[in-house]
């Protein structure tokens, strides 16, 4: 079995639109057969973080590529999920 598909969520309390990326997410994981490990993150939780993405929030990552800001596309992502899946544990070769 392969590693699962990294998502990590920058977000903040109180938002609309990352509470409608979450949705969205669990959505389209739920209708994949991608394993997706997902983590959200409070950017107001830590000064860096919220320096960082100040109103720039939902921002999505997968695997460490930027991925989404502020919406995220349900058809879109899907297909940068299977895209990850696929690369998710291979080792680039030289």
């Amino acid at each position: 079995m392969s590693d699962p598909v990294e998502i990590t969520v920058y977000s903040r309390e109180n938002c609309h639109l990352c509470a409608s990326a979450m949705e969205t997410i669990d959505r389209v994981v739920d209708d994949t057969d991608v394993a997706v490990a997902v983590e959200e993150i409070d950017v107001d939780a830590d000064a860096q973080l919220a320096e960082t993405y100040g109103d720039r929030v939902p921002h999505i990552v997968i695997n460490d590529e930027d991925a989404f800001s502020y919406r995220v596309h349900a058809a879109e992502l899907r297909t940068k999920l299977r895209a990850a899946a696929n690369t998710v544990g291979t080792e680039p070769t030289e």
